[in-house]
């Protein structure tokens, strides 16, 4: 496995989904609009990514010895997924937890 990239990214979604489960408890897993959220992010993260990330004219390219070399779709490694994955999540979990201590501090 590589560590220079795979490794981060695999760490970084356990610390997220650890974070979430034991510590802030927003429960933003449970809700619809989060994998919705998801599911957005992926309609425009493909595209993109898939377009920077092309074996046949890379704009960006990662050494083959800090990634798995697992490619879907469209060339695109799938560390990005799950640094996109961590990404979008963390932004929401501040934000949600945010957004439940103000209504705490109101009450």
């Amino acid at each position: 496995m590589g560590s220079g990239y795979t490794l981060p990214a695999v760490a970084a979604v356990v610390v997220v989904c650890l974070v979430e489960c034991a510590l802030l408890r927003t429960g933003l897993f449970r809700r619809t609009g989060y994998w919705l959220t998801i599911l957005i992010v992926l309609g425009f993260q493909i595209p993109v990514d898939g377009w920077l990330t092309r074996l046949d004219a890379p704009i960006v390219r990662y050494n083959p010895k800090h990634i798995l070399g697992l490619r879907f779709p469209w060339d695109i490694p799938v560390e990005d997924f799950l640094f996109g994955f961590v990404l979008v999540t963390s932004a929401l979990l501040g934000w949600e937890r945010t957004r439940q201590r103000q209504r705490d501090v109101r009450q």
